[in-house]
């Protein structure tokens, strides 16, 4: 399959058969352009414009936005409820970690999420070999707390999500931070292709680059 970030919480993940997922898309207000690419899959983590931007998307896709289990297209989908702050939602409402299982492999997708997970949220999640996260503090968990979920869902490969770019209109902390207290790579690229065979060719965290 192949991982593409579109910058922010957005990315285009494809399965072998051509199968696509699209992830949190976000107004163009916020800095980044969506593809032409159309998607078969949406799944938004919660309804903050930065996440939400539905109308941007192409293509005869079935949109996901709830906890449970949902299948399309040969990929399995699951939704578990979280929270966007530390406060039980009570700050900035909740929000929807996704777990995709694609070509063999299972990717997390955290969303917005503001809190270390409970056992039960890490027992939902499961064993998954690789995790996007946000690092960019401010409206999520901040680098130290996205370093210990990484050491606690214990992923193969780590992407980082949800900072400060050029791109990006707003302030967060830069993925500087993240990569200060990990083992991690940035790469030119904005993509990275893995199959069950290739996992172990790569860092344990990979730092993609918007383009």
């Amino acid at each position: 399959m192949k991982i593409k970030w579109l910058g922010h919480s957005c990315f285009l993940i494809t399965a072998a058969d051509g199968s696509r997922i699209l992830t949190d898309p976000p107004v163009k207000e916020v800095g980044y352009e969506l593809p032409p690419e159309e998607a078969d899959i949406l799944t938004t983590s919660h309804k903050h414009y930065d996440h939400y931007n539905i109308k941007g998307v192409k293509g005869n896709f079935v949109h996901i936005e709830n906890p449970g289990e949902y299948e399309h297209k040969g990929i399995a989908v699951k939704g578990i409820s979280t929270f966007h702050d530390t406060e039980g939602g009570a700050k900035r409402g909740s929000n929807t970690i996704f777990v995709f299982e694609v070509d063999g492999l299972k990717i997390c997708h955290c969303g917005d999420l503001g809190h270390i997970l409970t056992q039960q949220q890490i027992s939902a999640i499961g064993n998954i070999d690789v995790l996007l996260i946000p690092v960019g503090s401010v409206f999520t968990v901040n680098y130290l707390d996205a370093a210990e979920i990484m050491e606690i869902l214990s992923p193969k490969i780590t992407i980082p999500m949800h900072y400060k770019t050029k791109a990006l209109t707003f302030e967060l902390d830069k993925v500087d931070k993240f990569l200060s207290v990990v083992d991690g790579r940035e790469y030119t690229a904005n993509e990275i292709e893995i199959n069950r065979d290739n996992l172990e060719d790569y860092p344990p965290v990979v730092v993609l680059n918007y383009k």
